[in-house]
């Protein structure tokens, strides 16, 4: 008996063709993959929750709750911490433009996008202060200057430390959307 789903020979038909998540332009995406630099971050801070977690329980097992409490509260703002700097980056979708920072997320619609483009300029190196030269894709919104608004990516910030080709390949993406939905 032969198993169509393990095969690639299968007849698609028209009830099978679902639209893919990916397919959905009303959903927020990230036109790229977290950068190395942020997950390993990430990844550690999650790994210190999980022993300030077993801290907890050992707290709670020896000692006052109210002191475990504090700890458990410790280690949930540390996974919070951590999820956020994983949600951290530019997503787009039909409805506009995002730019989701560590405490802040800014969301322009495509109707008051006036451009997004890369220049050449001095960025700063994984969020520090120190600059250095490098590559930023601007927003630009229709009616504001650009000045004091911060890239939405940089080739030397934490998703594309070390990866200047997965910078183009994002700053085109956004480019893309921007030339799709920006308005005409």
């Amino acid at each position: 008996m032969p198993l169509p789903f393990l095969t690639a020979d299968r007849v698609f038909e028209a009830a099978d063709d679902v639209p893919l998540p990916y397919d959905d332009r009303d959903r927020w995406r990230r036109p790229y993959r977290p950068g190395p630099w942020r997950v390993g971050v990430a990844a550690l801070a999650l790994l210190l929750a999980s022993f300030v977690l077993f801290a907890g329980v050992i707290i709670a097992a020896t000692a006052e709750l109210t002191s475990a409490g504090l700890v458990f509260v410790l280690a949930l703002l540390v996974i919070a911490a951590a999820l956020r700097l994983l949600r951290m980056g530019v997503w787009v979708s039909a409805r506009g433009l995002r730019h989701v920072g560590f405490l802040t997320t800014r969301t322009a619609p495509w109707e008051q996008v006036a451009s997004v483009r890369t220049v050449q300029q001095p960025v700063r190196w994984l969020g520090l202060p120190r600059t250095v030269q490098g590559q930023a894709l601007l927003l630009e919104r229709q009616g504001r200057p650009a000045d004091g608004v911060p890239p939405l990516l940089t080739t030397h910030n934490a998703d594309f430390l070390g990866r200047t080709e997965a910078f183009d390949r994002a700053a085109d993406s956004v480019e893309a959307w921007t030339d799709e939905y920006g308005p005409r």
